[in-house]
């Protein structure tokens, strides 16, 4: 992601950029996010005409893509699910996140870069995430399949362009209705933890501006940003 900052303004389209080593790889709100050697780090570099409300939508697009991408290298679909708001989880535990980056001043985006990591060939320990947080999951250890991650991203970049496409046609519409129809424990009791807060309720939808819903004992509620607990 920092190299997709540094060649942004010089990129003339939409760019990809893999790195099969990663020395300071981060995650939301600043996490580290450990990469063991085989493991897949990479950034799409965009250019997007939206602002940053829609820009957030993005991680939905990329949730979609990674899906998409990792049964195209064998997963069985049933073991896949999607972790409002940016990770892909297999047979229940956490296989890859998104973090979505800006570029720009105020209401104008000049690049927004979207990291991927994916736990190809092996997962850190369960003591290196936060206590209560999904233990983490290789491809290779759930299901046998191994794939560098060169491979990887040529199942990927195809599949992200599908879906991105879609979003750019037709909005955010068909994009929430295909990423509700794998999310993770819908319908369930779940807990949000914002900065401030910790919300327990029932995990009712996504809305059009992909804020989770959750029916609480004081109402519905929808929360922009959260760590989901389940």
């Amino acid at each position: 992601m920092a190299e997709g900052a540094r060649q942004a303004a010089s990129l003339s389209g939409p760019t990809w950029i893999c790195a099969l080593e990663q020395t300071a790889g981060r995650g939301r709100r600043g996490r580290a996010w450990a990469m063991p050697p085989g493991n897949f780090a990479a950034s799409l570099v965009l250019r997007p005409d939206v602002g940053p409300g829609d820009a957030a939508l993005c991680s939905f697009v990329a949730a979609l893509g990674l899906r998409d991408a990792l049964l195209g290298a064998g997963v069985p679909e049933g073991a896949l699910s999607l972790k409002w708001p940016n990770d892909v989880l297999l047979n229940g535990g956490k296989v890859a996140g998104i973090l979505l980056e800006s570029i720009g001043a105020g209401a104008r985006i000049d690049n927004l870069i979207i990291g991927i990591g994916v736990n190809l060939a092996g997962a850190p320990a369960a003591a290196e995430v936060e206590p209560g947080a999904l233990p983490p999951v290789s491809l290779h250890a759930e299901t046998g399949v191994t794939i560098s991650p060169e491979d990887f991203l040529d199942l990927l970049a195809p599949a992200h362009d599908r879906w991105e496409r879609q979003f750019t046609t037709y909005g955010f519409a068909p994009i929430r209705t295909a990423w509700l129809s794998h999310a993770a424990r819908l319908g369930e009791t779940i807990t949000a933890r914002t900065t401030r807060d910790e919300i327990v309720g029932r995990f009712a939808d996504v809305d059009i501006e992909g804020h989770l819903v959750l029916e609480t004992a004081k109402g519905a509620q929808r929360i922009a940003a959260a760590d989901i607990f389940f």
